[in-house]
């Protein structure tokens, strides 16, 4: 796993979506309405709430506006039926794509996934056409600062229960099973650790070169697009785009 690093692709696009701020908060305030409607609005007996909370904080989403969003969400259970969906497929060069979105309406979002893979040069496939290929795991991304100590840092993180500690110039890298992320996150926090990702990821198992300018390109576009749709929340391939070395 620690070949291959997912932040540089995650910084990335954040910095791309800073100017578009109020729409990761509007995704994001999807994800809470679903975790409120799964498990209640109060987050200390939620545990997916609690994750999707700590999400929002490492967005930079204010602590008002996630308190809006529970107390929303609270109240609109009865109103908005919203469900999560992953789509699976092949874009340019058969590089796999996996987009999650969250939808009020499965048959225009299905059909605009599928317009969106085939017009990107791509085919939508079907569930787990690709989803061998990345693992699912939790991803927590801690900031390097002298006041850090490695050591003590990774140390807390395997005792909580992390699979993985990845050591870069700039950030620590944490990933854990799926089940173990809300400990493992709340016991670096509980130790006094910040954020700047913390979220379920998919790491791809290999990637995929993409140094040809017009096969970068494709994916540049393709990324683009799926990220302007209002209904996707994320989105993972294998690309080892060049901006990720």
């Amino acid at each position: 796993m620690s070949g291959h690093s997912k932040w540089a692709n995650i910084k990335n696009k954040k910095e791309k979506t800073d100017n578009q701020r109020g729409k990761i908060f509007t995704k994001i305030g999807r994800e809470i309405a679903i975790a409120v409607k799964e498990g209640g609005s109060d987050p200390a007996n939620n545990s997916k709430l609690r994750d999707v909370i700590a999400k929002a904080k490492a967005n930079n989403m204010p602590n008002d506006n996630i308190t809006r969003s529970i107390k929303k969400a609270a109240g609109e259970m009865g109103n908005v039926n919203y469900e999560e969906i992953t789509y699976e497929g092949y874009g340019p060069n058969g590089i796999a794509i996996i987009v999650d979105v969250v939808t009020d309406n499965r048959n225009r979002t299905a059909a605009e996934m599928r317009h969106l893979f085939d017009k990107s040069g791509g085919s939508m496939g079907n569930t787990g056409c690709v989803s061998w290929m990345l693992d699912r795991k939790g991803l927590l991304v801690i900031e390097r600062d002298p006041a850090i100590d490695e050591d003590e840092l990774m140390m807390v993180a395997l005792d909580a229960g992390a699979e993985d500690f990845v050591p870069l110039d700039d950030v620590f890298e944490v990933y854990t099973a799926v089940p173990d992320f809300s400990a493992v996150r709340e016991s670096l926090e509980a130790a006094g650790y910040s954020f700047l990702t913390a979220e379920l990821s998919r790491i791809p198992q290999n990637t995929v070169e993409a140094n040809d300018p017009e096969l970068v390109d494709k994916m540049e576009r393709l990324l683009e697009r799926f990220e302007d749709n209002d209904d996707v929340q994320e989105i993972f391939h294998n690309a080892l785009m060049p901006e990720e070395d």
